[in-house]
């Protein structure tokens, strides 16, 4: 009774000789820095948001305010970084 097996069987045959141990890809530390950066990053969408006119004639000044035109993507930038550096993060350190 010796088959010849396909890849799909010998692997299923081999997992189940060895323990598998699960763990999360991440640790706790990187989590936290990624949430961080999601939130940096929500914020400056929100920032980027509104400033639109009911009326199509008339033109809003404040599209092209402060806080839309230089804090904004500024925020989004910041919160990539983070992420960037979230993943990067060895938490074992």
């Amino acid at each position: 009774m010796n088959e010849l097996k396909t890849g799909f069987e010998y692997k299923k045959i081999q997992m189940k000789d060895k323990k598998i141990k699960s763990e999360f890809l991440f640790g706790k530390k990187n989590y936290r820095w990624m949430l961080i950066g999601l939130l940096f990053i929500a914020a400056g969408f929100s920032f980027m948001a509104g400033g639109g006119s009911d009326k199509t004639e008339l033109f809003n000044e404040a599209l092209y305010n402060f806080q839309r035109i230089r804090l904004a993507p500024t925020l989004v930038l910041i919160g990539f970084g983070i992420e960037v550096y979230a993943i990067l993060l060895n938490p074992k350190k």
